[in-house]
């Protein structure tokens, strides 16, 4: 069974304090990247073991609890002066006015006069005000997630409560209503770490902006991931290890594969005093690993698709090694329902907020780490 907690990573040492104390219990952590994927409390009962899994909500639905609760039409959230709450001086037992507007965390002047409205002059509790916000927060955010477990259930018939984020949600409505089968192979250590130590993530450029005529034109790119998952192929089937000494020489490598696609390991050199660099790599500092793109040669690991771009900008490669996949367009049905979905509906409409989460969540189950850190929760 598991239960969602509202930032469970803020939560935790709180959590960890009742939890402890409970005797003949097993209490085991996942964290990743610092944050508290799952902590699971077990116990074992006449041979049959019961565990309860404590999760964070914001992993599962990563936008504040007011957007939530705006989004899933939930009508328990209020406001509370959390900047006065975090004075050191202001004892919990305060009693007396009503904090000022400026103690309330993105409130207007309506929601304002609409709290203060419940009170009469010198009337505010400070610790009854603290425990009547906690008790609407926890009613909200369970409102919230039954709401959205049904619309999950209704649509693909699975229950959040297995799934632990949004990402690993999104990865079990592919494979258990897209994905074709024996399409994603299971690959090895050794390919893991070949394939890793050629991802850099994305471009990150800052520009100071020249202003003329007093106006500055902003875009934003409506989709930008599920673009990329829905219009491109990907690697797919059973990887091939091949080295260049099969071939006598780059074209003939290209001529025997008609455009390879796959993960290889080349020499690159840069045109001569390339301005803006594009390919980037990973460089270990004094202040440990960074991402740049510098001119010159040296040896790294690429994807076949950027190397296919890259070239037209003048790099040129020599491939050493790689891995050969099959290619196929796996994720265009996926996204293609759910921009539908997302389409068809008002904004203020639930399953709008959904479709549009988990359109922009499935990518990342794909880039994730395997390598996981083991946890000791000192006292245990």
């Amino acid at each position: 069974m598991g239960e969602f907690i509202e930032n469970l990573s803020f939560q935790s040492g709180f959590l960890l304090r009742l939890l402890t104390n409970i005797p003949n219990f097993t209490l085991k952590p996942v964290i990743r990247d610092g944050k508290w994927i799952n902590l699971s409390l077990s116990r074992l009962v006449s041979g049959r073991k019961y565990t309860i899994s404590f999760r964070d909500s914001l992993l599962m639905l990563p936008v504040s609890l007011s957007k939530l609760c705006q989004a899933f039409k939930v009508n328990n959230k209020t406001i509370f002066p959390y900047h006065f709450v975090n004075n050191k001086n202001i004892s919990l037992e305060y009693k007396g006015v009503i904090p000022e507007m400026k103690y309330f965390n993105s409130v207007n002047e309506k929601e304002y006069l609409n709290y203060i409205n419940n009170f009469t002059t010198n009337s505010w509790n400070l610790r009854s005000e603290t425990i009547k916000y906690c008790e609407k927060d926890v009613i909200s955010l369970y409102q919230v997630l039954t709401k959205f477990n049904t619309l999950i259930f209704n649509k693909y018939k699975l229950n959040i409560h297995r799934f632990p984020t949004l990402p690993s949600l999104a990865f079990a409505i592919f494979k258990s209503c897209y994905m074709p089968e024996k399409i994603i192979p299971r690959i090895s250590t050794d390919i893991y770490n070949f394939i890793r130590s050629g991802y850099t993530g994305g471009h990150s450029d800052k520009y100071k902006p020249r202003i003329k005529d007093d106006k500055v034109y902003c875009y934003d790119v409506n989709s930008l991931y599920p673009t990329v998952l829905k219009n491109n192929d990907m690697p797919v089937g059973t990887p091939k290890y091949l080295e260049f000494n099969d071939f006598k020489n780059i074209s003939e490598f290209f001529w025997y594969f008609d455009k390879p696609f796959g993960f290889f390991e080349v020499e690159v050199t840069t045109p001569k005093n390339l301005y803006r660099p594009l390919f980037q790599t990973r460089v270990k500092t004094k202040n440990g690993i960074r991402t740049i793109a510098p001119n010159g040669k040296w040896i790294d690991v690429i994807f076949s698709e950027e190397m296919f771009k890259y070239i037209q900008y003048g790099y040129n490669f020599k491939v050493i090694r790689g891995y050969l996949f099959d290619r196929q367009n796996i994720f265009k049905d996926y996204i293609n329902d759910l921009y539908k979905i997302k389409e068809s509906l008002n904004k203020d409409e639930p399953m709008y907020l959904v479709s549009k989460l988990l359109m922009n969540s499935l990518y990342g189950r794909f880039g994730m780490s395997n390598e996981m850190s083991n946890n000791l929760i000192n006292g245990l």
